[in-house]
């Protein structure tokens, strides 16, 4: 006899969320997220992008089956109701795999955080930023200034990264993408794209008088002096999509939206 799957559902705090849930919930069984083997998540990107950190602090990895109730939704599956237990069997599966940043404050505080789209360093004053960029041990820039600079994954490419002029990349292509946000020096500098075995280092050139926050998604770290971006290989996420609605679809399909 096969056992009926354990789904926990998660809904995002608005009213269009919560009022699909009444439905979801009068018409099927859930169980707690302690419980279950799979997630129903009801809400938009933020929402979800929530989700997994959750679960990536609980260190306990589920599928997540997302559906969009939100703005955007590029990380969601469609709002259907219909026929939920079916998609969810023919979903196909995903593994994206998480940044890790390790950054160190002016006054020494070490801060570590994982982001599933990307890491940022951005100014916090009228100043600009200027940052010693260091790719493998190997200072590749030695003066970036800037108003940031960032560092996404395939899955977050079509996020900041696209809005910052930079590169979509195809789910699985193993790359990382190295952005600048508003480069003044070198001008003709637009970026780079990398392996995603790459460990990235950034050093905060006059931290005092220019300083800079790191943000880990929507995780801020403010004064950062020396910030380490790479792929954290101890967790990695599982993402379901209907076969129709694929991710690596969409990523690549962003490339023609005009």
């Amino acid at each position: 006899m096969i056992a009926e799957p354990k789904r926990a559902l998660l809904v995002s705090p608005t009213d269009a969320a919560e009022e699909a849930a009444v439905s979801l919930r009068a018409r099927r069984d859930w169980v707690s997220v302690r419980d279950a083997d799979m997630i129903v998540a009801l809400g938009g990107d933020g929402f979800l992008l929530q989700t997994l950190h959750a679960m990536l602090e609980e260190r306990r990895i589920l599928p997540v089956f997302g559906m969009n109730l939100g703005t955007v939704g590029f990380l969601m599956n469609e709002w259907r109701e219909k026929r939920l237990d079916e998609r969810i069997d023919n979903a196909k599966l995903f593994n994206v795999t998480p940044l890790r940043m390790e950054a160190e404050t002016i006054d020494g505080q070490k801060i570590s955080l994982p982001a599933i789209n990307e890491v940022s360093l951005l100014r916090e004053t009228r100043q600009t930023a200027k940052l010693e960029v260091e790719v493998n041990g190997r200072v590749v820039l030695p003066e970036l200034v800037c108003d940031g600079v960032l560092v996404a994954t395939p899955a977050g490419s079509t996020a900041y990264n696209l809005s910052a002029h930079g590169p979509i990349l195809p789910l699985g292509s193993a790359l990382l993408a190295l952005t600048p946000i508003s480069p003044f020096r070198p001008r003709r500098w637009r970026g780079a794209i990398l392996p995603e075995t790459a460990v990235i280092k950034f050093r905060v050139l006059d931290p005092v008088k220019r300083p800079v926050s790191a943000v880990a998604d929507q995780r801020e770290v403010r004064d950062v002096a020396t910030i380490t971006v790479s792929i954290d290989r101890t967790s990695t996420l599982k993402l379901l999509f209907d076969p129709e609605h694929a991710l690596d679809d969409r990523i690549a399909m962003e490339q023609f939206v005009v």
